[in-house]
């Protein structure tokens, strides 16, 4: 298994129905194109219900709009978020959310299969590298064309298979390595592959407008000068990526002696409480939109690895995401200056002092808001074409 490619929580159920995983396509690859002509029914199956998986996917949707002007696009997801994430995309149609942990809802979870297989799409993607449970979908529902990564041509199942070796390290930029290299391979497509499609939940500017008028009520009530720059802090995450609260209190003390001047607002996790002994005025809604539009009117965001990570880059928010212990070739932000800090080996203070370095222009005592831009070297807008490993001590745009 390719780093950074985590086995689904479903792939490993031993029981799944033999007819999932019937090869429906019978057209060979020889005889098949994948240029516009003829494509205009494309299903993206990525069963997947965590948030960051899910908003990673919004540079395929983008390339596919790109490529397939006109078409319309439904996406197989699982659990809710998908539906939040991709409602103000207008190419896309129905977005079907299996029920988490499906094999314990068997009868809601074979329907809305069954319901899903009467439509006959003319391209079929599987987006994941390593996923049993996304190419056992591909396979079962109806597509003239099914695209995917395997270096078993014959027995993959596809019509179009890619080889695994295109995918690349970036999770965001796997599947349009995988479309781009399959138009090209297949149908002698050669697309513009200058630029990779950045992270986006497409936020209206109404949206935008409440979020804004937040974060004005958020300072006001804290008696914080909204003129200043605004720093939101999420210190949540899973597992071994979580920081503890001594470690934030630390990276808090040291930013905040360099930065006296910058306002600061805690995002609240989903389970409703601070992570910073709410030492901070914070902002908390279930509504992952509602969140992204509060991120959104801040001038910088700083995170550990973690869905909302993802949220804040869609948000359009420059994002420093700190990791140590997951990938950072395969997870780092990247666009609107966002930036990775691999943390491994460094102290709190230390990670503050490489986050106001990397933002001169943002994070020095008496700064203006006026949006963050990364300064140092490493171009993680073109993330896609660094290979090796960013150093400990890397920050970025």
């Amino acid at each position: 298994m390719s780093p950074g490619v985590a086995p689904d929580a479903l792939t490993s159920f031993h029981v799944f129905p033999s007819w999932c995983c019937v090869n429906i396509s019978s057209v060979s690859a020889a005889q098949t194109s994948l240029s516009r002509r003829g494509i205009y029914r494309i299903l993206v199956c990525r069963p997947n219900h965590r948030l960051g998986n899910t908003i990673l996917l919004t540079p395929l949707i983008q390339e596919l709009e790109r490529l397939y002007v006109g078409a319309e696009i439904d996406i197989l997801s699982e659990g809710g978020l998908a539906e939040e994430v991709f409602s103000t995309f207008f190419s896309v149609k129905n977005v079907y959310c299996l029920p988490k942990r499906g094999f314990k809802h068997p009868f809601a979870f074979l329907a809305m299969l069954f319901g899903i297989r009467k439509t006959q799409y003319d391209l079929i993607i599987d987006p994941c590298l390593g996923s049993g449970f996304s190419r056992a979908m591909t396979r079962y529902l109806r597509g003239r064309y099914t695209l995917g990564f395997s270096d078993d041509a014959k027995g993959s199942g596809l019509s179009h298979p890619v080889p695994t070796a295109v995918a690349g390290d970036h999770m965001a930029q796997r599947p349009i390595n995988l479309l781009r290299w399959a138009r090209a391979h297949y149908s002698g497509v050669v697309d513009d592959t200058s630029h990779y499609p950045s992270l986006d939940i497409r936020l209206t500017d109404d949206e935008r407008a409440l979020g804004r008028s937040v974060v004005n009520q958020l300072l006001h009530e804290a008696q914080q000068d909204a003129s200043r720059p605004v720093i939101g802090i999420f210190a949540n995450a899973t597992g071994a990526k979580r920081y503890s609260e001594s470690w934030w209190a630390e990276f808090i003390t040291a930013f905040k002696e360099m930065n006296p001047q910058a306002n600061l607002l805690e995002l609240i996790p989903m389970h409703g409480h601070s992570m910073l002994g709410e030492a901070w005025t914070g902002y908390y809604s279930s509504d992952i939109r509602r969140m992204g539009a509060v991120m959104a009117n801040m001038d910088l965001m700083i995170t550990a690895d973690c869905g909302v990570m993802h949220l804040a880059v869609a948000s359009k928010v420059p994002t420093v995401g700190m990791f140590c212990v997951t990938d950072a070739s395969v997870y780092a932000p990247y666009g609107m200056g966002s930036c990775p800090l691999l943390t491994h080996g460094m102290s709190a203070r230390e990670a503050a002092v490489q986050v106001v370095r990397a933002f001169p222009t943002l994070l020095k005592e008496g700064g203006v808001s006026g949006g963050a831009t990364a300064s140092l070297s490493l171009n993680w807008d073109d993330v896609g074409g660094h290979q090796g490993n960013l150093g400990h001590l890397s920050l970025s745009h």
